[in-house]
């Protein structure tokens, strides 16, 4: 299994819409119940893991984008949003968000930032 050099993320499915996603597509970051950032979808691709099982990696743009932070309970699966239903990025540099230490170390535990 060759990985990107890019972020990405390991997950078993490939999604249903998976076209679109990389088609100028971002995954949401739930974390402690608040989406605080996003992060472009750049590739979707479908990869056999070590055990020769199909699997999926979706590679990510390794800016993340603050977003409004809105509360969102924590799920699994996909869900995916309208454009009017997705939080509002928040301008570069309108010091609304700082994001906390603990949560950037989980984004780099996770291997997405």
């Amino acid at each position: 299994m060759k990985s990107s050099p890019l972020p990405y993320h390991h997950t078993r499915m490939v999604p249903k819409r998976a076209g679109e996603l990389s088609d100028g597509g971002s995954i949401y970051w739930v974390t402690r119940g608040i989406i605080l950032v996003r992060q472009r979808i750049m590739d979707v691709r479908e990869v056999t893991d070590r055990g020769g099982r199909k699997a999926c990696e979706l590679v990510f743009d390794p800016e993340l984008i603050a977003v409004e932070p809105t509360p969102k309970r924590a799920f699994q699966g996909w869900r995916y949003l309208k454009p009017e239903d997705a939080p509002a990025d928040l301008k570069q540099g309108s010091g609304t968000i700082e994001m906390p230490a603990n949560l950037r170390a989980k984004l780099r535990e996770a291997m997405v930032w």
